[in-house]
C-alpha cells in the first residue's frame, strides 16, 4: 500500500487562521475529517498517509482548537462550526465528499449534510452519537450537571476541564493493553494547546450538548431520507458510545456496513490498519 505525505497548511477564512491537514492527489475524492473533542486534526495524522495514493484527505483545526486560532468573535456553537465547515470548504472550492463523523464532529458534520445534502458522496461513522435511548453510562454524569441551572452547570463543567480529564477522555474504557497503546501525546498536546479562553469555550460546548438532543431526530431523519452509502467502524468499549450506539444506525441506514473492531473511542489510535482496510474497501466500491 502507498503511502503519501501529509502537508501541514494554514489558510486566512475571513480574517481566522485556519491549520489544516491535507494529503493526496488535488483531483482525487475527497474525504473530509473534521475532528472530534478535546482533539485536532491530530486525530487524523496516520489515518491520512496510506489512503493519499487514491484520495485527497483533508482536516481542519476548528477555531479554538489546535493550530487554529481562537478569535473572539467567532460562534462557538454547533451552528458556528457547522458555518465554518461550510465556508471552509467553499474555500477550498470542495463540491463533493466523503463525510468522516466522530466524536462532535458527527453532529457538526451531520448539521452540514443536511444542509448540503447534495455534498454528501458517502459517509464513514467512528463512534458518533445520535440515538439519545442508547446513549453510554458515561452520559449519566454529564444528564445530572445539565439538570442543574445553566450557571452551576457551566461552572462545574468549567473545573472539570483539567489534564486529568483529557487523558480519561483519551483512554475511555479500553482494557488496559489497549490503553497502553495509546500514546499520551494526545492529551499532553492536546492540554498544552489549552488556555483560559479555550476551557471557557469547550465548557460551553459541553453544556451545549444538552440542546443538541433535541437535534437528534433531525439527524435521523436526514439518514433515513438521503440514505447516503455508510461506512460504521465502531470501537464498542467506550463509555459514551457503546456497541447499542452503532447498531441504532441500522434503524434509519438499514443497508450501512457496520463493523465492529476491538477499540473504544479512538480507534485510529488502536486499530489503524483495519480502519484503513475497511475504508479503503468501501471507498473503492462507493467513493
Amino acid at each position: 500500500m502507498t503511502s503519501g505525505l501529509v502537508h501541514h497548511k494554514e489558510l486566512n477564512l475571513d480574517g481566522i487562521k485556519i491549520f489544516y491537514r491535507e494529503a493526496g492527489p488535488r483531483d482525487a475524492p475527497v474525504i473530509l475529517l473534521p475532528h472530534g473533542y478535546p482533539c485536532s486534526s491530530y486525530e487524523f495524522r496516520n489515518y491520512m498517509p496510506p489512503l493519499a495514493d487514491r484520495w485527497r484527505l483533508i482536516a481542519p483545526d476548528f477555531p479554538g482548537c489546535g493550530y487554529s486560532d481562537t478569535p473572539e468573535e467567532f460562534d462557538y456553537t454547533f451552528d458556528g462550526y457547522t458555518d465554518f465547515l461550510e465556508r471552509f470548504t467553499a474555500k477550498l472550492g470542495l463540491s463533493k465528499f466523503t463525510l468522516y463523523l466522530h466524536d462532535f464532529g458527527s453532529q457538526i458534520g451531520l448539521r452540514f449534510a443536511i444542509s448540503r445534502p447534495d455534498s454528501i458522496a458517502s459517509l464513514i461513522i467512528q463512534n458518533g452519537d445520535i440515538y439519545e435511548d442508547v446513549l453510554g453510562p458515561k452520559y449519566s454524569t454529564l444528564k445530572a450537571i445539565w439538570e442543574k441551572n445553566p450557571e452551576n452547570s457551566f461552572a462545574e463543567i468549567r473545573q472539570g476541564i483539567s489534564k486529568e480529564e483529557f487523558q480519561r477522555e483519551f483512554l475511555n474504557d479500553v482494557r488496559p493493553e489497549l490503553a497502553a497503546a495509546i500514546a499520551p501525546d494526545l492529551w499532553m498536546l492536546h492540554w498544552s494547546l489549552m488556555t483560559d479562553r479555550r476551557k471557557d469555550i469547550s465548557a460551553h460546548i459541553i453544556a451545549g450538548l444538552k440542546d443538541n438532543l433535541d437535534w437528534f431526530p433531525r439527524y435521523q431523519s436526514y439518514l433515513r431520507d438521503h440514505r447516503p452509502p455508510t461506512l460504521i467502524i465502531w470501537g464498542p468499549q467506550d463509555g459514551y458510545m457503546p456497541e447499542a450506539s452503532a447498531r441504532a444506525y441500522l434503524r434509519d441506514l438499514p443497508d450501512a456496513e457496520l463493523h465492529f473492531l476491538d477499540g473504544g473511542h479512538w480507534l485510529l489510535e488502536t486499530n489503524l490498519d483495519e480502519a484503513v482496510s475497511l475504508t479503503r474497501n468501501f471507498l473503492i466500491r462507493h467513493g
